[in-house]
C-alpha cells in the first residue's frame, strides 16, 4: 500500500520509512531493496529512494553489491563482535562519568524502566532499552562520547531487535529481563561509587555478548 509522504521532504520521509521497517524487522536482513519496487510502493520517484538508500548505507543498515544493488545489511557474528567491542569501550566509561550526576537525579532512568515494563511488543522494548543507555551516555557530560555512541545507534538497534526476536522467549520474558537488569544498574548509580558503576556496566555489556550463540549467522 502506498503511503502519503505529505509535507516532509521526500528523501527524508522515504529514509525514515525504510529505516523504521528495517529496524522493526519488517524487512529481513539480506532483502533486496530494488529502487523501482520501493518507489512504486511508497508512491515516489526513484530519486528519493536512491538518496534514502545511500543515507541508510551511511547508517550501517544497507549495503551495496558489486553490481550496485542495495540489500538490507546482513547480520554476521563478525559485525556483532565489532559492535560489542565498541559498546564495551564506550559505555562503562560513560557510566563512570555519569555516576555523580545520576546519583542526584535518577528520574529519567526510572521513567524509562516503568515504560519498559508496560511495553506491549519487542519492538518497543528494543527502543526503550537503547533509550536507557543513551540517557546514561547523555548524563556523562562528554559530548564526543555521546556522538560516537549515537553514530552506532541504528546498527545497535538492528542487532538488539534481532537478538530479542531470536531469543526463544515471549515478549513478557524479555521485558522482565530488561527491567531487572536496568533496575540493578539504577540501584548501583543510587548507592555505589563511580568505579563500581563502571564495573557494573561492563558486566552488563558482557552479558549482552553472551547472546551471540542464539543468533543465526555466518562468519
Amino acid at each position: 500500500m502506498k503511503q502519503p509522504l505529505a509535507s516532509t521532504p521526500r528523501p527524508d520521509r522515504t529514509t525514515s520509512i525504510l529505516q523504521r521497517r528495517i529496524l522493526d524487522g519488517w524487512i529481513e536482513p539480506g532483502t533486496l531493496l530494488a529502487e523501482s519496487a520501493v518507489a512504486r510502493e511508497l508512491g515516489v520517484s526513484r530519486v528519493p529512494v536512491r538518496e534514502a538508500l545511500f543515507a541508510l548505507e551511511r547508517d550501517g543498515l544497507v549495503e551495496f553489491s558489486d553490481t550496485g544493488r542495495a540489500y538490507v545489511k546482513d547480520l554476521s557474528p563478525h559485525a556483532f563482535e565489532e559492535l560489542y567491542v565498541l559498546r564495551l569501550t564506550l559505555e562503562p566509561v560513560a557510566a563512570r562519568l555519569a555516576a555523580p550526576g545520576l546519583r542526584g537525579d535518577l528520574s529519567a532512568l526510572e521513567k524509562n524502566i516503568e515504560a519498559t515494563g508496560r511495553a506491549a511488543s519487542l519492538i518497543k522494548v528494543t527502543h526503550l532499552d537503547l533509550d536507557f543507555h543513551e540517557l546514561i551516555l547523555a548524563a556523562s557530560g562528554n559530548a564526543r562520547l555521546l556522538k560516537l555512541w549515537r553514530s552506532l545507534r541504528n546498527e545497535l538497534e538492528l542487532w538488539l531487535g534481532r537478538l530479542h526476536r531470536s531469543k526463544e522467549i515471549q515478549t513478557r520474558g524479555t521485558c522482565e529481563e530488561t527491567v531487572s537488569t536496568h533496575r540493578d544498574l539504577v540501584e548501583c548509580f543510587r548507592t555505589q561509587s563511580a568505579a563500581v558503576c563502571e564495573r557494573k556496566m561492563r558486566e552488563h555489556i558482557l552479558g549482552w555478548r553472551e547472546w551471540l550463540p542464539v543468533l543465526p549467522g555466518k562468519e
